[in-house]
């Protein structure tokens, strides 16, 4: 008798507790864990990747197996955003498509065992190395599509500071604020325990709050003419929905920026050699990926309630997206 998907997962959940106890991996909402200069992961550099690496036309490759799981982290716009590109596409190709959503844990427990196909959302060398060191043997990269992953300190674009020290002196122009995310976040850590005291910003009230009340601020102010300062991380959609810009890091608080691998177990590696293959090809650049998450999760669009919707009108806002990525071009 077969395994049923509900039992399957039940013992991945299972599984993976002990690894997620061990990790002690947290990332919340898609942000970087911050902090380090790790590059290493196992026996590999993981920083030495340059999106679209290994790209190729896939004409003339093919899988004869069209049944295929992707997997979703559970709260990752940018997991959700390649995810359902690449379903929409592959829907297109005569795939049957099953996603599965999933914390980290889970996720690389299931793709270790083979219980999940594929999936686009591993960041490495830091925020999911403990991952890589515990499954790795197991799991087969497809290249890295994203290599601008980090914290940061954004300002509105039209606002005087440039870098994060000019805060400490142009504070009045932000009203001596600060606004943060959640207490437990790595982005929060990072803010407190490293730009604040390497920049000398205690005169900054640093409010930490939530995600949503630091977005609710920003397009409060942006949409006021006022000058902001928050804490952000990229990818993410803000990017495109509001007129903001990163401040300059000349001392290098916030951490090196991290790249997105995509992963799958060897089995599935080597019964979807097409499905691998565009992953390969995968390469979205910050404006793209902000564009297509501000489309599919902002109050101001579909408000993360209908993602095929939302990629099917991205992609007819883009046309040559998907002819390129299957030429393997999208890295020119």
């Amino acid at each position: 008798m077969k395994t049923t998907t509900l039992t399957k997962l039940g013992g991945i959940l299972a599984a993976s507790a002990l690894a997620l106890t061990a990790c002690g991996a947290s990332n919340s909402g898609g942000e970087p864990a911050g902090g380090g200069d790790e590059t290493k992961a196992g026996d590999r550099d993981w920083s030495d990747c340059k999106p679209g690496d290994g790209s190729k036309d896939v004409a003339g490759t093919s899988d004869d197996n069209k049944d295929v799981s992707l997997g979703i982290f559970n709260g990752w716009d940018e997991s959700y955003a390649t995810i359902y590109l690449l379903k929409n596409v592959l829907e297109d190709d005569g795939y049957k498509v099953k996603t599965d959503e999933l914390d980290a844990g889970p996720m690389f427990t299931g793709v270790a065992q083979g219980d999940i196909d594929f999936f686009t959302d591993g960041w490495l060398p830091l925020t999911h190395a403990n991952y890589i060191e515990q499954f790795g043997d197991d799991l087969v990269d497809h290249g890295c599509w994203y290599d601008n992953a980090k914290l940061t300190i954004a300002v509105n674009e039209d606002s005087p500071a440039k870098t994060i020290g000019d805060l400490k002196d142009m504070g009045d122009e932000y009203n001596n604020t600060l606004y943060g995310i959640e207490a437990g976040a790595g982005l929060t850590k990072t803010t407190k325990e490293e730009a604040i005291p390497e920049y000398g910003l205690d005169n900054l009230d640093y409010k930490i709050s939530s995600t949503p009340a630091m977005l609710a601020q920003l397009k409060k102010s942006t949409d006021a003419d006022e000058n902001v300062a928050v804490t952000l991380w990229r990818p993410h959609w803000a990017y495109d929905a509001f007129p903001v810009r990163d401040l300059k890091d000349p001392k290098g608080a916030m951490g090196d920026a991290e790249r997105i691998y995509s992963f799958s177990g060897k089995d599935a590696a080597d019964q979807h050699p097409y499905v691998s293959q565009l992953l390969q090809n995968l390469v979205l650049d910050d404006d793209h990926l902000a564009s297509l998450e501000n489309l599919m999760f902002s109050e101001d669009h579909y408000n993360g309630k209908d993602h095929e919707k939302a990629v099917a009108e991205w992609l007819k806002d883009n046309p040559d997206f998907v002819d390129t990525w299957k030429k393997g071009e999208l890295a020119k």
